[in-house]
């Protein structure tokens, strides 16, 4: 027998990810500055709505370093009724038993019967499973999602094997992100020298990066990429050609990413901190280079962007961006 209460799941790195991206057209956390609060409560707010029932808790998710709570989960836990869970950061960036975490939690919940509805926020593949699980326990499991009509689901950033596994999807109103998530700007450092700024931008010496060489096949005439001619046992010859490539839209589509991202984290970032980045050029931070490429499979899908001529000149329009702005 199940409680008359509801639950809500929030993946943070998800939602926040997928927020900045609705507002600032990059989904780098660090690129927007979040009224958790007021988040929360509006999704409360909206999931009270859907079932007429009050939540057990909030659970939200997120990573940190070695899993120990910095200041703003803290802030976060001490809010009524949300309980924070953090997984790891790995040495790549990347976050680490989170989903996990987050799917063991979900059945336990359904399991023990203390929820009827869960309110999922996340769009991982590897939920689904957990969904399901749920879902023969007898609980409903609702996704809690963010728009994107350029999508064919309408929704932002969610496997299709997960939305397909839901009861329903309810959309968040683009006015709470809007409300909740805002632009960020670069910290002023407390004590720092008048003038520091534009000694560290005479100072930085990025190193000059030529511009992309045309790519095989990708001017006008070029003959067309065919794989390895294949042949059979009566030595006739087969040529299949390969799908062309559109690699001048797949350019323009990664300067608008690079552009973007490049902006945002320079305009969010402490001078320091760029400074720091700079000396290890050409080399990126792993969670620019995570975003740059997240955000372009976003527009081109991730089969276009794992194309090397693809993915090397999103990060030279990183570096020529920054070498605009320093």
């Amino acid at each position: 027998m199940f409680h008359d209460q509801s639950v809500i799941f929030i993946d943070a790195g998800f939602l926040l990810s997928a927020g900045s991206s609705t507002v600032t057209g990059t989904s780098l956390r660090a690129a927007t500055r979040v009224d958790a609060e007021q988040l929360i409560s509006g999704i409360v707010s909206i999931t009270r709505d859907n079932c007429d029932l009050d939540p057990l808790r909030i659970y939200w998710y997120d990573a940190s370093r070695d899993g120990v709570l910095s200041d703003w989960h803290k802030k976060i836990s001490l809010l009524d009724d949300v309980k924070v869970r953090l997984g790891r950061i790995g040495v790549n960036g990347q976050q680490k038993g989170v989903d996990l975490r987050l799917g063991l939690d979900l059945v336990e919940v359904a399991r023990n019967g203390s929820a009827k509805v869960a309110y999922l926020l996340s769009g991982d593949d590897d939920l689904a499973e957990a969904v399901e699980a749920a879902q023969d326990l007898g609980m409903k499991v609702v996704l809690l999602a963010l728009e994107d009509k350029n999508r064919y689901l309408g929704i932002k950033s969610v496997a299709e094997h997960l939305a397909y596994k839901v009861d329903r999807i309810i959309v968040l109103p683009q006015d709470l992100i809007h409300s909740t998530f805002t632009p960020a700007t670069r910290a002023v450092v407390p004590g720092a020298e008048a003038g520091t700024e534009s000694e560290f931008q005479s100072t930085a010496q990025p190193a000059p990066s030529a511009p992309p060489g045309p790519m095989p096949g990708a001017g006008p005439g070029a003959a067309p990429v065919t794989p390895a001619t294949l042949a059979s046992k009566k030595a006739t010859f087969i040529t299949v050609k390969e799908p062309e490539v559109d690699l001048p839209h797949l350019f323009a589509v990664a300067e608008e990413v690079a552009e973007s991202l490049a902006r945002n984290w320079y305009q969010t970032t402490p001078l320091s901190e760029v400074q720091s980045v700079l000396e290890e050029r050409p080399i990126l931070p792993a969670e620019i280079d995570s975003t740059l490429l997240r955000d372009c499979a976003a527009r081109i899908g991730e089969s276009d962007t794992d194309l090397q001529p693809v993915r090397k000149h999103l990060r030279k329009c990183f570096w020529d961006t920054i070498d605009t702005l320093a």
